[in-house]
This record gives structure tokens, sequence and C-alpha cells, in this order.
């Protein structure tokens, strides 16, 4: 082999891995990219969650001093009911 067929042979294979390399380095571009769309997506769920679970648990406090207040109402009938001769069951 002469140095012209060497030579031809060194760039083809220079020109390949070039492009193998290009290849590979956009498909990790892309790749990246789609994981951080993911990401973004899956913080927006997040967030959106956490903001039903904040309203959820207010709405538990809501009702847990509902229930409270209810119960006094009942304690206080019931000690009414007895004032007045009667029998709470």
């Amino acid at each position: 082999m002469d140095a012209t067929t060497i030579g031809a042979i060194l760039a083809l294979a220079g020109v390949l891995s070039g492009s193998v390399v290009a290849y590979l380095g956009k498909r990790g571009e892309l790749a990246t990219t789609r994981m951080n769309s993911e990401i973004d997506q899956i913080q927006e769920e997040r967030d959106g969650l956490r903001a039903q679970l904040a309203a959820r648990d207010a709405r538990v406090g809501e009702l847990l001093k509902q229930q409270g207040d209810d119960y006094v109402t009942i304690a206080r009938l019931r000690a009414q009911v007895i004032t007045l001769g009667g029998d709470p069951l």
C-alpha cells in the first residue's frame, strides 16, 4: 500500500468515527432534552398535587372544628334535657 491509500483509509476512518460521535452526541442531546421535559412535567404535577393536598388538609381542619363544635352542642343539649327532667339517651 502506498501513502495515498493509507491516508485515504485513515481519512475514511476519521470521517466515520466523527459521524458516529456526532450521531451519539445528538442522540444524547435529544435524550437530555426529553428527560428535562419529563422532569418539568413531573414537577408541575407535584405542585398541583401539593395544592390539592393543602386544600384537603384545610377542609379536614374545618370538618374537625365543626365536629368539635357539634360535640359541644350535643353536650349542652343533653345537659338541658336533664335540667328539664328528661332522659338523654
